[in-house]
Parts: structure tokens; sequence; C-alpha cells
């Protein structure tokens, strides 16, 4: 089965990191092909979790674009430089090709060939110029090797039409010569004395065994072929290299990596009909016909933790959504096909991914437990948030019975681990578990951070302000707000853009907005932060 990649959202916390790893092991235990993968670093806690039940971290996923190695393109279509015009027409008919990427021996690409240079060099081209090798001549002409003293051979090529004297008085030989002749000895005896490069006997006469030594004791090539003297001097242009004849030294290509709306963008520039792909190094792997642009392999995911697409993996328009498992409010996320799709109204996704490990008869690892009580105790504040339900209550302490956690003792190490910014840039912090949100055409972006000292951040506080300001500007929010959650106090901190105060104090029925500003029980992104600026934004 075709790899799936199971993700979280763009900033990876500990329920959309432990949600992944959990469910991608449920997923290949029931047959599944599956990979956890992260859209972004993760967070100090996430860290501490990963550490604590020693699980190694997901790999990274920069996109799930279509490359042009999901696209269906003639593999290993070319043809080295040293290949005879024959051979390399014989490839394209088999290939129903009109041309082909040229490579040298190490397959790196020198250049591209069509059969319209091909058919202007055989009407065209000097038929009297042969380079190429003896193996090519002996393929083209079906021939026999009678004696081999060259790879390569190169030279003039001259029939012997003439009679034996006229052709030996007139014309002079030397090692720049390929003979074709039939069972002309005297001709023969001369062209060895001359030292010709090649002697090509036609007809497969019998070559006399005593000008086979004398031959031999020149180191003249000599090759027999059954075909006359007509076919055999017609063919002599096919044995060439393909490298000889007129080629586009530099061709428009493509690497595997590149994404196919690239290719679609440029290939509708020149509209030329294929364009070889090459691997990072220009090693050359095949060529894609445009008529094959439309024949390509989606990647497969399955989202947890997120459903709005500005916060999924970029390109997740291009690739096939095989679930999704969530917890919170539905986006305007849409598929091609129906899709396996669970969402409830609790407190963490690993919440959800238990039932399905128990739908399914699956047993739980102790380290995949922690994972998923680790989730689900960082997303409800150890189960003091409002979003906390009864079902996460009953599945953290069966979580935590599996792994064999305390957890209250385990829940604070954990969040103390999370909360410290020691080290941190201003930016590292704002971003560090942002989230986009749209209301019809208006965007906003809320932040949260948790840490048990806020006094660190409100002495940099009109920093903090500049960095919401600047990503209101970058990213077009409307505004942008920062959460500054104390996990022992359950409340959090309020920082917003500049000019956002009207929007603030009835969002959050503040008389006195400022910056700073405490609001007790205020810990929850999902069912408080959000849905009241999302109310008051709505309506203006």
């Amino acid at each position: 089965m075709k790899m799936t990649y199971v993700i979280g959202h763009k900033k990876p916390d500990t329920d959309s990191v432990c949600a992944s790893i959990s469910y991608s092991y449920l997923k290949n235990k029931l047959g599944w092909t599956t990979e956890p993968r992260v859209l972004g670093n993760i967070n100090k806690e996430t860290k501490f979790v990963l550490d604590y039940f020693k699980v190694e971290e997901p790999h990274y996923l920069n996109d799930v674009k279509v490359q042009i190695k999901n696209m269906s393109y003639l593999k290993d279509a070319y043809i080295n430089e040293h290949t005879s015009i024959a051979k390399t027409f014989e490839e394209l008919q088999k290939l129903g090709v009109t041309g082909l990427p040229l490579v040298d021996e190490n397959n790196k690409l020198k250049g591209y060939i069509n059969v319209k240079e091909m058919a202007k060099n055989i009407i065209e081209g000097d038929i009297y110029e042969l380079n190429t090798s003896y193996a090519n001549i002996l393929e083209v002409l079906n021939g026999k090797e009678i004696l081999k003293f060259d790879d390569e051979i190169k030279g003039e090529i001259i029939a012997a039409a003439y009679k034996s004297k006229t052709f030996t008085e007139g014309i002079e030989l030397n090692n720049n010569n390929i003979l074709i002749v039939a069972d002309r000895q005297y001709i023969i005896d001369y062209a060895i004395d001359c030292g010709v490069k090649l002697i090509i006997i036609v007809g497969d006469r019998t070559f006399p065994e005593e000008l086979l030594e004398k031959a031999a004791s020149k180191k003249v090539n000599v090759i027999s072929t059954p075909d006359s003297t007509y076919v055999t001097a017609n063919r002599m242009k096919l044995c060439n290299y393909i490298e000889t004849i007129n080629i586009n030294p530099t061709p428009v290509k493509f690497t595997d990596s590149d994404y196919r709306d690239n290719f679609v963008s440029i290939s509708n520039k020149y509209g030329h009909t294929n364009y070889p792909i090459v691997n990072q190094d220009n090693t050359c792997v095949g060529m894609l016909r445009l008529i094959d642009q439309n024949n390509y392999e989606k990647y497969k995911v399955i989202l947890v933790d997120h459903n709005q697409p500005i916060q999924s993996v970029d390109g997740l328009e291009e690739a096939e959504i095989m679930e999704i498992i969530d917890h919170h409010n539905l986006g305007n996320l849409g598929t091609q096909i129906p899709i396996q799709f669970r969402s409830m109204p609790v407190g963490c996704t690993c919440t959800l991914i238990y039932q399905i490990y128990k739908e399914n008869n699956i047993e739980i690892p102790a380290n995949i437990a922690g994972l998923m009580l680790s989730a689900i105790l960082s997303d409800t504040l150890l189960l003091k948030s409002p979003t906390t339900t009864d079902m996460d209550v009953e599945v953290a302490r069966k979580l935590a019975a599996i792994a064999n956690l305390d957890i209250q003792e385990y829940g604070m190490a954990m969040l103390k681990a999370g909360s410290s910014i020691a080290g941190m840039t201003i930016p590292e912090i704002v971003e560090q578990d942002f989230k986009t949100f749209k209301l019809g055409e208006t965007s906003i972006g809320i932040g949260q951070v948790m840490t048990l000292d806020f006094d660190e951040i409100a002495k940099d506080m009109p920093k903090y302000i500049a960095h919401l300001d600047d990503m209101c500007v970058k990213n077009n929010y409307k505004l942008a707000v920062l959460f500054v959650t104390d996990a022992v106090r359950n409340g959090s901190y309020l920082l917003y853009s500049t000019g956002a105060d009207s929007i603030i104090g009835d969002a959050y029925k503040i008389s006195d907005v400022k910056e700073g500003t405490y609001l007790p029980d205020m810990v929850s992104r999902k069912k408080q932060m959000y849905p009241a600026l999302a109310a008051v934004i709505s309506n203006n």
C-alpha cells in the first residue's frame, strides 16, 4: 500500500505531534503503510514528552504538492551519446516518442536529440564521414567480427566500385579510410598495404587466409556482412554515434523534485513535446512527455488535530485526504470523495484516537499510552480546562494506568518543562503555538504560550506588541492576540496588536482594556479565546 502521512497542524503542539505518532502506529497495525510527520519545529513541552517515552521525533514534511517524481514520466528513457543513429531510431520507435535525452557514460545529461534532426542528417549530412565504434558497425550491418584491433573507428568511407587497376592507380588509401569491398582480393591486398582503418567485406565473401594473416600483421580491422555493397554503403551513415548529428546541448529540463505546477507553467511557455528529467547532480533519470502531465499520483494524508487548510500542510489541495480526526470547529475544507471524518467536542484529539484503538481491539503499548496521556494533559491543562469532558478524564486515567504514571505528578513535570521561555527569542515565544483563523474574508491570529513567569514577558511588553503588529502586516490580520497562560493560576494574560482595544474589550467584557490584562479562568483557545473574538468580529 502506498505511503500515507499522518500530520498535525503547522504549529505542532503536544496533541498534534502525539496524535500523529499514535494514530500512525494504529493504522500500521491495521495493515496500512503510514508515517507520522510534523509541519514545524516542536516545542519544549513536546520534546520533553518524546524524550521521556524515548520516541523519535517525526520527520519534517515540507509540502504535499505534486512533484515530477509523482508523475508518470518515462523512467530511464534516454540514449547514450555513443549509441548508433540506427539504434537510437529503434529506441524512439519502441518508446513511441519523437526525441530522447542524450547522456554520457555516467548518465549525465549532454543534450536532446529528435527525429527531425536525425532525418535531416540522413538526407543532408556527409555520407563519407564515419565516427563510431567497432561494436556499432557490427550491430548496424549485422556483421561478423573477423579482426578487431580498435574500439573506435573514425575516417572516410570508400566503396570499391571501380576496376581493380583503376582503383589502385587512382585512389590513395591511408589509416583514415574505411573500405567497403566484395571479393576483389587485389584491392583488399592494396588496402592492407596502405594500412586502412577498417575493411568491410560485403556479401559474406571469403577472406583468404594469407590476406587475413597480412591484415593481422598490419592491425587492420576487418568485418564481414551478408548485405550487398549498395545496402552496406547506405547503412554506413546509420552506424555513426548519435552525438555526431545536430543535437540541442541545452534542452529545457526539470529535476525530479520540481513541482508539477512549475512544469505546467514552463511547458506552456516553450511548447516542447518532451522534457529531460534529471536529479540534483544532472544525472538523467528519464523523460516527461507533455501528454503525460496529467498522469500523476497524489500524496495521501491523514489530518489529526486540525481540519482547516490554512493550518495544514502546503499543497493540501493537491493531496488526497484519507481521514480527518479532530476536536475543533469545522473549517471550509472540502474533499473530492467521501472520507472517514471523526470530530467530537472533547478536550483532545488523542481522546478520540483512544476510542479508535478500542473499537479495533488494538493493544496500546506503554510508550504510546504515555504519548496520548501527555496530549490530553497538555490540551486540557491537567484536566482543568473548560474544554475537558468526562470522556477526557476517563481516557486519561486508563492511559495513565497503562503507562504506569501518576497524572498530577507527571503532568506538572511536563507543564513545567514546557513553560520555560529561557533562551527563546520574542518571535519564537509568540509563534511557537500561533494559529490563523479565517472569518469570511477576515483573518485573525491567536497565539498561546504557557509560562509560570509572566514578569519575564511583561518587562519586554512593547517588543511583543511590536511583533504582533508586524505579524498583522505580514499576514494581513485584522488583529493578532497572544494569551500568556499560567497553568497554576488557571488564567491568561492578554497582549494584542495596536488598535485592537475596542474589539478585545467587547470580546472579553473588559471595561478598562489594556495590554497585559489578566483574565481569570481564560485557558482555552478553542472554547474561550477564539469564539469570543469571532462573535464580535462577525457582528461588526
